[in-house]
């Protein structure tokens, strides 16, 4: 397929501050967008229309890809029957696939698993006759997580022993989950790669993550994560982003134990742009935003490297009053999703700060 030209229209669903931000990026290329979300949200503000209706009904989000060239997702909880409906009328980058498996975290793992990837041991969970099973393969400190619908911190619950099971099940509503057991890593990385149409893949650099909470804090580049081990994370990232078929930026989590038989385990991956990828916003020549947009409307990939140090810090509920001074701060970009109201646990914003680049480790 031939690369869209400026002019052409972009379908986005959801309409939260990735979407806002990949709509400023199409803008930026002179591509437009338009957006299908079953509530308002921050990414209604720069786009050229949006539909409000919900994912279930299929003939208005079908009308909805009639206006776009191609159409994308910006969050990996959009229903496939969803997209699949999007699919009959226009093409869907990345495609159904990386949805379905991001979708079940026992699918996900299970995915993984089959690629021979390295990640800890995990088990199903559907109920109370589960447990023992579970936690033979498991055991404990470990977590029980939702299969679906889980993000920052949500539907988890820690067992330290195994007789916390039960309650651990209770405080995840009962639903069908994963127990997984509870890595001793050092420091937690991400790598953002984004895959062309033709299967070009490039790499961001890899940065280091801190949570808190359940959500992330910092992403800082360049990370601690030894030069051999950044081999094996790209490795490791692009096996998965080939097997899926996909086309797009994607973020591939992973947690470092140190040298070993086993130095990174996979933790999880997010088919869309990533949290942990807002510094290539203003480190970078071409950010995560910007090549998501060139890869799904086939455009030439742009340059993913770094040409600046970063700490991108997210601002998180009232982090975001403290605004004015942040803009007024030397060396710092910050980035605002035009949310109207602040809440504990709700990203509000980033800000990037930049120091001339080292070379790392």
């Amino acid at each position: 397929m031939q690369a869209l030209p400026p002019g052409s229209t972009i379908g986005i669903l959801g309409a939260g501050q990735l979407g806002r931000m990949l709509a400023v990026a199409a803008a930026q290329l002179g591509l437009k967008c338009r957006v299908y979300s079953d509530v308002p949200g921050p990414a209604s503000d720069v786009a050229v229309s949006t539909t409000i209706a919900p994912y279930t009904d299929l003939q208005a989000i079908a009308a909805f890809a009639t206006e776009t060239d191609v159409v994308t997702y910006e969050f990996e909880n959009v229903p496939v029957e969803a997209v699949a409906a999007v699919a009959r009328v226009r093409p869907v980058r990345p495609g159904i696939k990386a949805l379905e498996v991001a979708q079940d975290r026992l699918h996900e793992k299970r995915f993984i698993a089959s690629l021979g990837l390295p990640l800890p041991a995990f088990a199903a969970v559907e109920g109370p006759d589960d447990f023992a099973a579970a936690l033979a393969t498991v055991g404990a400190p470990s977590i029980l997580k939702t299969r679906r619908l889980g993000y920052d911190g949500k539907g988890q619950s820690r067992l330290q022993s195994a007789g916390d099971m039960a309650a651990a099940f209770d405080a995840i509503g009962r639903a069908p989950a994963t127990l997984e057991a509870l890595v001793p890593f050092k420091y937690e990385v991400s790598v953002l790669l984004v895959r062309g149409l033709d299967g070009e893949t490039r790499f961001y650099d890899i940065p280091q993550n801190h949570h808190e909470g359940g959500i992330l804090r910092t992403s800082t580049v360049p990370s601690a994560l030894p030069v051999k081990h950044q081999e094996l994370a790209r490795d490791i990232a692009g096996r998965l982003a080939a097997a899926l078929d996909y086309v797009g930026v994607i973020g591939v989590e992973m947690f470092y134990v140190g040298d070993g038989a086993q130095p990174l385990l996979l933790n999880e991956f997010a088919p869309r742009v990533h949290n942990s990828g807002h510094w290539t916003m203003d480190a970078c020549a071409v950010g995560q935003f910007e090549n998501h947009i060139r890869a799904v409307a086939g455009w030439p990939l742009g340059g993913t490297e770094r040409h600046s140090d970063c700490r991108m810090t997210n601002l998180i509920g009232e982090d975001v009053a403290a605004w004015a001074k942040l803009a007024a701060e030397p060396g710092a970009a910050l980035h605002l999703y035009g949310k109207n109201q602040a809440r504990p646990g709700r990203k509000m914003g980033h800000v990037n700060r930049l120091t001339p680049l080292s070379k790392g480790p």
